[in-house]
């Protein structure tokens, strides 16, 4: 994996020697506008309306807009300069449990692994922390941005989360919090909860959207048509109390054929693993990156 950033774990006077890696990439097509008349790619021209120009990258600096139209320009150097001696290490400020962290805060995901020399010293950090239940709060400080972390074992190895400071969250205005649902409705309505609810198996959610713009785009390049299957619309319920007996039936009739399938499942395989479903693989395998590849390849 392509490294993104050198550097150190630090807590109390133990430093361990790291390499900052992307754990997660994005799988989305990324398409380029072309000109309707030729289809030559267009391209994205940088130009000043004041000067009545074209400007190179090296022509350009950070500004900020304090008001309108006027700007305090800031310089990297400057920007640089403010930097911490510690902007190299990623400072564990405390250890907490990972249940009391929100999901809303965590931004992006990285993956650390030792240097050679601290192998050692990184399965040790990654087996105390693993024991102890608990995770990292750190900081660390990457394109000149101090971030709050979560530093977490996954897969015997160390992810970092990147985090939202407090102030980035914007709170929601609920209005509806003074409405009371009734006894009954909450009742029916964990009931279908616990009707829906299944042990996380990621490997069964798919990209359904992303599959079909593979499936079309082969068929563009194969030369064939292509038909988008419409979705299936689900019937107008208005009234709350029948939409939860609907929901709650249909959940129970689903909820019957899984168990028959699964009991035949483990008749058959005494082995399988319980709750485990067949599942249908992609019709298309194509990804952006293995297109890259096969178009490298004159594929």
């Amino acid at each position: 994996m392509h490294t993104l950033w050198k550097g150190s774990i630090s807590f109390g006077l133990v430093n361990v020697p790291v390499k900052m890696h992307a754990a997660t990439e994005s799988q989305e097509f990324k398409f380029n506008y072309l000109h309707k008349d030729c289809q030559h790619r267009i391209r994205s021209i940088k130009k000043c309306p004041y000067c009545d120009r074209e400007v190179e990258m090296a022509d350009l600096v950070k500004g900020y807009e304090y008001e309108k139209d006027h700007y305090v320009i800031m310089d990297e150097e400057e920007l640089s300069a403010l930097e911490q001696p510690t902007s190299r290490s990623i400072e564990i400020l405390d250890f907490i449990n990972l249940s009391e962290i929100d999901p809303i805060y965590y931004d992006k995901s990285y993956y650390l692994s030792p240097e050679e020399t601290a192998q050692k010293a990184y399965r040790l950090l990654c087996q105390a922390m693993e024991e102890s239940g608990k995770v990292a709060l750190a900081r660390v400080t990457m394109r000149s941005k101090q971030h709050l972390a979560c530093l977490r074992v996954f897969e015997e190895g160390l992810v970092l989360e990147t985090m939202h400071y407090p102030q980035e969250i914007r709170h929601m205005e609920a209005s509806w919090g003074r409405i009371v649902p009734t006894e009954t409705e909450l009742t029916m309505a964990r009931q279908l909860i616990d009707n829906l609810a299944r042990p996380f198996e990621p490997e069964k959610y798919r990209d359904e959207v992303h599959e079909q713009v593979a499936e079309m785009i082969e068929s563009k390049i194969a030369g064939e048509s292509f038909e988008v299957e419409a979705p299936s619309k689900g019937g107008q319920v208005v009234d709350l109390m029948e939409a939860l007996r609907a929901s709650i039936a249909l959940t129970e009739q689903e909820k019957g054929k899984m168990e028959a399938a699964e009991t035949t499942q483990n008749l058959n395989h005494n082995d399988a693993a319980p709750n485990e479903q067949v599942q249908q693989p992609p019709k298309t395998t194509l990804t952006p990156r293995k297109r890259a590849i096969r178009r490298a390849k004159g594929a």
